[in-house]
């Protein structure tokens, strides 16, 4: 018997948009090495994994290449999972226990709401080198805990963008948020996130980006509640509402795929590259 693994589009309402997430519910927890594996496998931005602890669940986050430290889009989606498949009720809080401490998520007038550390921006220099980088011109520059920020002129000059990878992965850091002010209705501020080295050029919908987005607009626009587009491809809507050091995140999702891992044991894998 395999292991269940769900497919969810998060930051979306509706299916093919957003960030697609894969949720996987241990019944103890599994190797790292093998948890990476599966991420490989999947080839989506992030994978979680999650393993009852308690009152809550233990969640761990993998690209393809790392493991990560923060996701927002795929907290979501494990949120989304654990109500529609009844290890939740409706009106009970989702708690997880992760390497960037307690989050939670609850079920909000339609919108799933994330409380998230808060990671604000402090300002930095080599403007140059972050203009050459993006290929756009930077009017403001800063670093957060995991990544840089970066302020262009206008929405357009955010949806034109770019980048050259190879010289992003080199910053140091998980990634580079580039972000304006919106001119679309409806929205504050729109963004586009990219992370080459944690091996993902552009992600969908970076919920763990508006970590630092909500802080930054929020002194900019003098207003807590803010709606920001991440304006990818497929792009996607993030709510935040900032409150002390906590950004609350709120977004919707829809399940795409349900499917089974029929995956081998940490031992067998072990033993075959052994073999090799």
């Amino acid at each position: 018997m395999g292991l269940a693994i769900t497919q969810v589009d998060a930051f979306t309402g509706e299916a093919f948009a957003g960030n697609p997430a894969a949720v996987c519910l241990l019944p103890e927890a599994r190797d790292e090495r093998w948890m990476q594996l599966v991420a490989r496998e999947m080839n989506l931005s992030e994978t979680a994994f999650l393993v009852k602890r308690g009152g809550g669940y233990d969640l761990r986050w993998f690209t393809p290449a790392v493991e990560v430290d923060l996701c927002g889009h795929a907290t979501l989606a494990s949120a989304h999972v654990l109500w529609e498949q009844g290890h939740l009720g409706a009106n009970e809080t989702a708690a997880f226990h992760t390497r960037s401490g307690e989050l939670a998520a609850k079920k909000k007038d339609g919108w799933i709401e994330m409380n998230f550390p808060a990671t604000p921006a402090n300002a930095v220099t080599r403007r140059e080198e972050f203009e050459a980088a993006i290929g756009a011109k930077v009017v403001w520059a800063g670093r957060t805990r995991f990544d840089y920020l970066f302020e262009v002129a206008r929405e357009e000059d955010v949806l034109a963008l770019r980048p050259d990878t190879r010289r992003i992965a080199e910053f140091g850091g998980r990634g580079v948020i580039v972000t304006s002010g919106a001119s679309r209705p409806g929205c504050d501020y729109v963004s586009r996130f990219f992370a080459p080295a944690a091996g993902v050029d552009e992600d969908p919908v970076t919920g763990s980006a508006h970590c630092a987005l909500g802080p930054y607009w929020r002194d900019r626009l003098g207003r807590d509640d803010l709606v920001g587009y991440q304006a990818s491809a497929r792009g996607g809507i993030v709510r935040t509402r900032c409150e002390g050091d906590r950004v609350l995140l709120s977004g919707q999702a829809v399940v795409v795929m349900r499917g089974e891992l029929c995956v081998e044991t940490e031992e067998k894998l072990e033993a075959r590259s052994q073999a090799r």
